[in-house]
């Protein structure tokens, strides 16, 4: 996945990611996809300034911890049904972007069992905060 560490108001940051975290969610708009669960894939990249994630002490509290990450998108998942990919990524990004230490986030999912000839299909959202 493309970094955006490039962009004029991501270049003081870090990137942190956690990639192909698979779950098995309910989702989806179909009636047989309302009864059973299905294989989806996540991908998170928080961008943080240096400024808030650079560790002077070696220590967890200095920097954004990854269990943010998997903890949000648990507790997300765990309020149930939902049946866009299109939600589930406006929702995980608001979570995200709601850290006050992150400046931008990307978030995409990928349904990888839904056609036998291709790879996916998914939806990726990206959100950057005005800065102050």
């Amino acid at each position: 996945m493309q970094s955006l560490l490039s962009h004029p108001s991501l270049m003081d940051c870090r990137r942190l990611f956690l990639r192909d975290y698979e779950v098995f969610i309910n989702i989806g708009v179909h009636a047989f996809e309302k009864t059973g669960e299905q294989r989806v894939v996540i991908n998170v990249d928080l961008y943080i300034p240096l400024a808030l994630s650079t560790p002077k002490a070696d220590e967890l509290d200095e920097v954004v911890d990854y269990d943010f990450i998997r903890r949000s998108i648990a507790e997300r998942i765990s309020r149930g049904h939902i049946h866009l990919q299109e939600t589930l990524c406006d929702e995980m990004l608001a979570i995200m972007l709601a850290h006050p230490k992150v400046r931008a986030a990307l978030v995409s999912t990928e349904k990888p069992d839904v056609y036998p000839d291709c790879a996916s299909v998914g939806c990726e959202v990206f959100g950057l905060k005005e800065r102050s």
